[in-house]
């Protein structure tokens, strides 16, 4: 009676071995757990879950790559290992970012590895699992105290083999192709002891391994290219080739240890993205040669160290540092290096969020202020700021500040497309952007979402009515929100108690100046710049400065000024500053002191008179003070603006509007 042997095609496909022997073992009558008869009375056996098992098991160590990762522990290439993958750990990020370390065997040797941040998604999905047979498309070897370590850019989880058993017996290799006997993995965290077993510490060998990519482009007499993402403290002899997307202006310092210079640039590639800073030397050798835009080859030596996020807003655990030897090269053939790439946030979405975080937004330059200057609190340096009001098509506005050299040298039209990466999301005035220093502008890019947009402004986008997020703080803020960034009268700043406290609390009010102290109107002070300190007149034409220890003919007169300014609830005194005191005077306090010196004190007199009735936004904080033993609260201005009529305008007609919209309202 014949016998029938019942398996799915694609197992009989691929499953010869484990079938013959299925079917040998059917021969010496040998019955499997599952027999039945056909209509025609013949014996079919099927094999049970447990001979699947050891058929899928025969399948699998007969896929796997036996030897390959002798072959690449060598520095041979291998082109699409096939491994195991026997374990699995989450690994802790210091920048918090989610990464996996795993180890694979093909058989005969296993090796630590690491999954690249892109290839998250296998273990987000739960495709990859302990047992499972990979296909490894595009990987690098880097070496790591005294073992190699594969980063996994790429891989395929082959599902049809399922996840069986450890396959083979395998042990672990030392760098340089030697195999460690009798070492197995230990349970517990994974480490490169836990995974490589423990041995005597060896002299670290200094090697580089060519990386796989699988087609990716070869640099040509620069050899093998490395991907950003492959990029750690541990890789050596490494090539990047990637696009500037930004570079920074040329910083200097000055201490105690000495003096100095820096700049910094972006390198982007097909992987990711890193951050290069150049000091003092690498400024004059490289700051000229790297141009945005531009795509370079990137040699080592060169120092890969962690990133200091404070200064970058790029998603990388690491950054790079040129040294003395590094070798940059521009790239004549720029095929295969993207653009700059863009994660967009709509200004409708800036409510959503978090303050302090870092978005990329893109919209139409509805309005660009004039370029004007604050003092830094900490540092006390001069910066230069412009603001820009953008669109988009979401109906809303947002404002936006750009600072330094890219303030003074900014020339985009109104109704320009402006994309921008790098943007700090601030509370202030509800919801306002400003472009950090390592963060980049393009105006009118050739990218799809810029064409988009300027197609919806041109066709009639122009005309519509934006809300901005101020809008929607004030219509909250009239509903009986609370927003601490909402203008608040004069009543509510003193029934709140504003500054009672230990803490220095924070408020804005529009006021109108009603009188200006002017006896004590102004200060003579010193000319060094960032130093703003009194000075004293020690002789006739002769003034010091005790902190600069500097002597000169004339003084630098600074506004600090006492004003009292009036709402519809109320009247209150500020204390200004010399910024502030230029706006409410219309002129500086040496044309001031001027006047009186020459003994014209009508002009004087109609100087202040002009002042007054000025109505303003002012910025304040409120913070206790003592004063003649006396406790009081003291209101300092930080900074003021004229009033934006336009905008004051929409933001009663969104109120009216609101409350219009109500039902419940008391307005009929």
């Amino acid at each position: 009676m014949t016998k029938h042997f019942i398996a799915s095609s694609d197992v009989l496909a691929r499953r010869g071995d484990s079938i013959n022997a299925f079917a040998l073992k059917a021969s010496k009558n040998i019955p499997p757990h599952n027999t039945s008869f056909s209509s025609e009375g013949e014996k079919i056996l099927t094999p049970t879950s447990d001979e699947y098992e050891d058929m899928t098991m025969a399948d699998a160590q007969g896929a796997v790559s036996a030897g390959a990762l002798a072959q690449i522990n060598e520095g041979i290439q291998v082109d699409n290992p096939v491994l195991q993958c026997v374990q699995i750990k989450p690994m802790a990020s210091q920048q918090n970012q989610e990464r996996y370390r795993v180890v694979m065997n093909d058989s005969v040797n296993f090796i630590q590895c690491m999954l690249a941040q892109q290839m998250n998604s296998v273990m987000h999905d739960d495709l990859l699992k302990k047992g499972s047979i990979c296909r490894i498309k595009q990987y690098q070897i880097n070496f790591v105290k005294d073992k190699n370590i594969m980063i996994i850019l790429d891989l395929d989880i082959l599902q049809e083999y399922g996840e069986p058993e450890k396959l083979g017996q395998p042990v672990a290799m030392e760098a340089g192709g030697k195999v460690e006997q009798d070492v197995k993995p230990q349970p517990g965290n994974i480490s490169g002891n836990s995974m490589y077993g423990n041995k005597q510490p060896q002299q670290q060998q200094q090697q580089s391994l060519p990386s796989r990519t699988n087609g990716a482009s070869n640099g040509g007499s620069h050899g093998n290219i490395h991907p950003i993402e492959a990029l750690s403290p541990y890789a050596h002899r490494w090539t990047i080739k990637a696009r500037c997307t930004h570079k920074g202006d040329i910083k200097t310092w000055h201490n105690k240890n000495g003096e100095g210079k820096l700049f910094s640039v972006n390198f982007l590639d097909d992987s990711g993205e890193i951050r290069a800073t150049g000091f003092n030397d690498a400024v004059d050798s490289f700051y000229e040669l790297l141009q945005e835009g531009g795509v370079y080859y990137v040699s080592s030596p060169c120092k890969v160290q962690l990133a200091k996020k404070q200064f970058s807003n790029l998603n990388n655990d690491y950054e790079l540092t040129f040294e003395r030897d590094t070798q940059i090269e521009k790239a004549e053939d720029m095929e295969g290096v993207p653009q700059v790439r863009y994660n967009f946030t709509s200004l409708a979405d800036l409510q959503t969020v978090e303050k302090d975080n870092t978005i990329d937004c893109i919209g139409v330059l509805s309005e660009a202020g004039e370029v004007s200057e604050i003092v830094g609190k900490t540092s006390a340096k001069p910066y230069s700021k412009r603001e820009l009001t953008l669109v988009d098509d979401t109906g809303y506005n947002a404002r936006l500040t750009i600072w330094g050299k890219t303030a003074e040298n900014f020339e985009a039209q109104p109704e320009s497309v402006i994309a921008f990466k790098g943007v700090k999301v601030s509370d202030f005035g509800g919801r306002s952007l400003s472009l950090l220093s390592s963060g980049t502008m393009n105006v009118d890019p050739d990218i799809d979402e810029a064409h988009k947009l300027k197609g919806w402004y041109v066709g009639g986008g122009r005309n519509d009515q934006f809300q901005s997020h101020a809008n929607t703080m004030s219509t909250a803020t009239a509903a009986g929100s609370s927003d601490r960034n909402a203008y608040k009268s004069i009543a509510q700043v003193r029934d709140e108690n504003l500054g009672m406290g230990d803490d220095t609390d924070w408020f804005s009010v529009k006021a109108t100046v009603i009188y200006i102290k002017q006896d004590s109107v102004s200060y003579p002070a010193c000319q060094t710049d960032n130093c703003n300190k009194k000075v004293v007149e020690t002789d006739p034409g002769v003034w010091r400065c005790e902190k600069c220890e500097k002597t000169w003919d004339r003084p630098e007169y600074r506004y600090i000024m006492s004003v009292n300014v009036s709402d519809h609830t109320g009247q209150i005194w500020l204390q200004c500053f010399n910024d502030v005191g230029v706006q409410v005077m219309g002129i500086t306090a040496n044309e001031l002191m001027q006047m009186r010196d020459e003994g014209d004190e009508r002009r004087v007199t109609d100087s202040f008179a002009d002042a007054n009735c000025k109505t303003f936004a002012f910025r304040c904080k409120a913070k206790m003070d003592t004063y003649q033993d006396q406790q009081r609260v003291r209101y300092q201005v930080q900074y003021a603006n004229p009033l934006n009529f336009i905008q004051e305008s929409k933001k009663m007609a969104d109120i009216i509007k609101m409350y219009s919209d109500n039902e419940s309202s008391l307005f009929v």
